[in-house]
């Protein structure tokens, strides 16, 4: 390997590394959290109020200022196994249900 092919290789990874960092310190916390089913919005609320939402297919459960799928009923659980989210712009998606849940 060459001078010149390590310092490519190190200034990629550096701007890979930069763009990591920015992605998660430019993230916002959100502020409302909008459930959608069969594209219509089913419930849309403050992300500080705890609750279980019941869509009749997924319990959608808002707790401490993050949202989490914690039971459904379709056979591949995708969406239970999506984790917490609580920051603006992401989301959880139930494509057997027609499920969408959104951080604004």
């Amino acid at each position: 390997m060459k001078k010149g092919d390590f310092i490519i290789i190190a200034t990629v990874a550096l701007a890979a590394i930069l763009s990591v960092v920015l992605l998660f310190s430019l993230s916002k916390q959100g502020s409302r959290v909008i459930i959608k089913q069969n594209n219509e919005v089913v419930y849309d609320e403050s992300i500080d109020k705890n609750v279980n939402f019941n869509t009749g297919t997924n319990v959608v459960v808002v707790k401490d200022g993050t949202v989490f799928v914690s039971e459904a009923n379709c056979k591949n659980q995708v969406c239970v196994a999506s984790g917490k989210i609580s920051k603006k712009g992401e989301s959880i998606i139930c494509l057997p249900n027609k499920v969408m849940v959104e951080i604004k």
